[in-house]
């Protein structure tokens, strides 16, 4: 670890800590990263913004979990935007590359709109962690509200672990001189963490609406610290979060100098999809006959297509 000095930080996730006081926090930057999920679809503009709000938030929240295999993110709504998915896949050892990807399904009739979280409806946002094959997953829900998907992941926190979290997200094309436009992502998420000895669950008393949120959970000194800390990074600005002009360490120097930040050895992170003919097959053949034959094409044969990278598979009559 290290004091906030010069670092590059495209596609990678930088912890770091707020040494005056108990908040903790991760710094995502997602480049190459983003634009590879977002160009190989043609999705909505409004449907850009939701996943690449779900991308930042996976990045942020799988980067703090002890994680052996995947974490996944699932928004269900009601309305014209169906869903969102992610999947973050940890690192196999020390010094390997995360991976991420991610998909939207939406109305064919979709139009455009200036709320896209508003286009979700009614719903939930859920948090899958998966360990791996012999471990049972755990999922944590809680509905959409607040406006945002990172209000949405705020509440989650203090649903489900009753630890005040707040996020800042942005993504925007951006044209460099002499290159193609590309889009470029970053977000940061502070927690506020319980001291040693202390459960994060004590002292907190569900508000009349059920959701908890950092008020109901913390009080004093602590709440002080909370507030100056949403207050600071409230502050940060789109250009601040996607750069390229603006590092990590300069970001975190002009929003939390007083507080001393303290930097942690960065996450390097890509674009992945851990999809396979192997795997598509297998699932094809859990199918009645009857489902398949929905599949089949006038010729017999079978084919599927990915959702997260686009990858196509042929089947033939194999199947």
């Amino acid at each position: 670890m290290t004091t906030a000095s010069k670092l590059a930080w495209d596609d990678m996730v930088l912890p770091f800590q707020l040494d005056r006081t108990s908040v903790r926090g991760r710094v995502v930057r997602l480049d190459k990263t983003i634009d590879r999920i977002l160009s190989q679809h043609s999705y909505p503009a409004p449907v850009q913004a939701l996943i690449a709000d779900a991308v930042l938030l996976t990045a942020l929240v799988g980067q703090t979990i002890k994680l052996r295999w995947k974490l996944s993110l699932q928004i269900r709504g009601n309305g014209p935007v169906r869903l969102i998915a992610t999947d973050y896949f940890a690192p196999g050892d020390e010094g390997d590359i995360a991976q991420i990807r991610a998909y939207a399904a939406y109305d064919e009739n979709y139009q455009t709109s200036d709320d896209p979280f508003a286009d979700l409806g009614d719903g939930v946002f859920g948090i899958i962690i998966d360990q791996g094959p012999d471990m049972q997953p755990y999922q944590g829900i809680t509905p959409l509200t607040g406006g945002s998907l990172a209000a949405c992941a705020s509440t989650y926190f203090a649903q489900s672990e009753q630890l005040p979290t707040q996020f800042v997200l942005g993504a925007a094309l951006s044209t460099q001189a002499g290159e193609a436009e590309a889009w470029r992502a970053g977000g940061i998420m502070v927690q506020h963490l319980a001291k040693p000895g202390e459960a994060a669950q004590s002292g907190a008393i569900a508000p009349a609406d059920g959701l908890l949120d950092a008020s109901d959970v913390l009080d004093g000194d602590d709440a002080e610290d909370w507030n100056r800390t949403v207050l600071l990074l409230n502050t940060t600005e789109l250009t601040e979060l996607i750069g390229p002009h603006v590092g990590t360490s300069d970001l975190l120097h002009r929003l939390f100098h007083e507080e001393t930040p303290r930097v942690f050895d960065s996450q390097p992170i890509e674009f992945g999809c851990s999809c396979s003919a192997e795997k598509f097959e297998a699932t094809l053949r859990t199918y009645a006959a009857a489902d398949m034959d929905k599949l089949r094409h006038e010729d017999g044969t079978v084919t599927a297509d990915c959702k997260f990278c686009g990858a196509h598979y042929d089947f033939g009559n194999n199947i």
